[in-house]
C-alpha cells in the first residue's frame, strides 16, 4: 500500500459510523506512535485510549462537543509532561541500559546533556516542547491510520481545562493538547467524504536552494 495513495484518501471526518476498529488495526497506529521520533528519545508524553462510550459522553459534555467524540470507535488524548525531572531521566537511562545491555556509567553524559539542555526550563517551556513531540507523534498516527484505512481526526478545539479537570491531569503531572478521533467515516452525514482533497500547489510550498 503506497503512503501518498492513502493519504489521498485520507481527510478529517466530520462524522462518524461509531463501528469498531478491530484490534490489530488500533494496536499497530499505537505501535506507530510508540516508535514515533521524538526530542532525545525521550517521548514525553502520555496518551489515553478512550474506547469506553460513557467516558466519550462526558467528554462530549464537559470538553468537546463535537459528534466525532461520540461516534469514533476510540478517542486518543495526547497528554504532555509538565516538567522534566532527574528520575523520567533516570528510568529514560535504565531503559537504554536494558535495551542496548549498557551498563549506566556509560551513559552519564548523555543524562548530564538533557540534564544540562532541559532540566533548567520552565513549567511552560517544558508544556511546549512536551508539545511540540507530541504532534510528531500525531503526525505518525495519521500516517499509520491512513496506511490501516482508518479515519482519523485531529482536534485542537476542544476544552483544555476541562480534558485536565476531567482526568485529574495536573496531579499526573500532565497537560491535554491534543485529541485523535480514530474510527469509520460516515458518507451519508459527512458533507466532506466525496469531495476533492485541496491542497496548495507544490510550487507555493516548497522552495529548492
Amino acid at each position: 500500500m503506497n503512503l501518498v495513495q492513502q493519504l489521498k484518501w485520507r481527510y478529517s471526518a466530520k462524522r462518524m459510523n461509531g463501528s469498531k476498529i478491530p484490534k490489530a488495526k488500533l494496536d499497530h497506529i499505537l505501535e506507530a506512535i510508540r516508535l514515533a521520533p521524538s526530542s532525545m528519545g525521550l517521548q514525553p508524553f502520555q496518551i489515553m485510549v478512550v474506547g469506553d462510550q460513557a467516558i466519550r459522553e462526558q467528554i462530549f459534555a464537559e470538553s468537546c462537543k463535537q459528534p466525532q467524540i461520540r461516534e469514533c470507535s476510540h478517542l486518543l488524548i495526547f497528554n504532555g509532561w509538565n516538567t522534566l525531572t532527574e528520575n523520567q531521566v533516570d528510568e529514560y537511562m535504565e531503559n537504554i541500559a536494558n535495551e542496548r545491555q549498557h551498563d549506566l556509567s556509560e551513559l552519564m553524559d548523555f543524562k548530564t546533556s538533557i540534564l544540562g539542555a532541559l532540566g533548567h526550563k520552565s513549567k511552560s517551556e517544558i508544556q511546549s516542547w512536551s508539545a511540540m513531540q507530541i504532534y510528531i507523534a500525531l503526525g505518525t498516527a495519521i500516517d499509520a491510520a491512513a496506511m490501516s484505512e482508518v479515519d482519523a481526526t485531529p482536534m485542537e478545539g476542544f476544552d483544555k481545562k476541562a480534558m485536565d479537570k476531567l482526568f485529574d491531569l495536573e496531579a499526573k503531572g500532565l497537560h491535554s493538547v491534543v485529541l485523535l478521533a480514530l474510527g469509520y467515516r460516515n458518507e451519508d452525514e459527512d458533507f466532506l467524504a466525496k469531495v476533492a482533497k485541496v491542497r496548495r500547489k507544490p510550487e507555493d510550498i516548497f522552495e529548492f536552494i
